[in-house]
C-alpha cells in the first residue's frame, strides 16, 4: 500500500463553507528519499524502502553510511518499507505528500499512542469502582473488586483486566479524511485525531 512517512504536528480546526467547525490533525508528510528498492528475485518480497529526517554524518553507522551512499541520498533518520506502489521508483529519488495523496481521499495513520504509564483499572479499562464511601470503606472507590477465583482455580485467569501499563501501543486509525493538501510546505490535513503526541513518527497510508 503506498504511503509516506510523517511527523504529527498538531491539531486545529477548520470551517467548512456552511460554517461547520471540524477538528483536524496537521500532518508534515515527506519529502521521503527512496534509499532501496526490494524485488521478489532478490528479496523474496517486493517493497520499497523510504527515509525520512536527514540526519547528520556523526550520528550515523558506518552500515548505514554505506547503504546510504549506494542510494546516493544523504541519511536519514527513519526507515520505513511500503508495497504495492503505483508506479516505478529509482534509488535516491524523492516523493513528496502531492505525489500521493489528494483532497477528499481516505488514509490510513499508524502511530504510537501516548504512554500513561502504570494505571489503575478506573482509568485503564473503565471501572466503576467497589462502591461510596460508606460503611468504613475509605479506601475502595478505585477498587478493582473481586477477581472472581477462591479455592479453585487458585489462580487468576489469563487476560484478566486489571491494573497494568497503559499506552505506548501501535495504533491504526482508519479512513480518515483528507481535508487538504499542502504541498509547499508538505502538510497534510486530515479529519480527526491521530495516535501520539505532538513530533512523534506516523506512517500515513493511502
Amino acid at each position: 500500500m503506498p504511503g509516506l512517512i510523517g511527523k504529527k504536528i498538531g491539531m486545529t480546526s477548520v470551517f467548512s463553507a456552511d460554517g461547520k467547525n471540524t477538528p483536524c490533525t496537521v500532518i508534515e508528510a515527506g519529502p521521503c528519499v527512496v534509499t532501496h528498492i526490494k524485488t521478489v528475485e532478490k528479496d523474496g518480497y517486493a517493497a520499497l524502502q523510504l527515509g525520512f529526517e536527514e540526519k547528520t554524518e556523526k550520528h550515523t553507522s558506518k552500515a548505514e553510511a554505506g547503504h546510504f551512499k549506494a542510494a546516493g541520498v544523504k541519511p536519514q533518520r527513519h526507515l520505513v518499507e511500503f508495497n504495492e506502489f503505483e508506479k516505478d521508483y529509482k534509488a535516491g529519488e524523492a516523493i513528496t505528500v502531492a505525489d500521493i495523496f489528494t483532497d477528499g481521499s481516505f488514509v490510513d495513520v499508524i502511530g504510537t499512542s501516548k504512554g500513561k504509564g502504570f494505571q489503575g483499572v478506573v482509568k485503564r479499562h473503565g471501572f466503576s469502582g467497589v462502591g461510596q464511601k460508606t460503611h468504613g470503606q475509605h479506601n475502595r472507590l478505585r477498587a478493582p473488586g473481586s477477581l472472581g477465583a477462591s479455592s479453585f482455580p487458585a489462580r487468576v485467569f489469563k487476560g484478566m483486566r486489571m491494573a497494568g501499563r497503559m499506552g505506548g501501543d501501535r495504533v491504526t486509525v482508519q479512513n480518515l479524511t483528507v481535508i487538504k493538501v499542502i504541498p509547499e510546505h508538505n502538510l497534510l490535513i486530515v479529519k480527526g485525531s491521530v495516535p501520539g503526541a505532538k513530533g512523534s513518527i506516523v506512517l500515513i497510508n493511502k
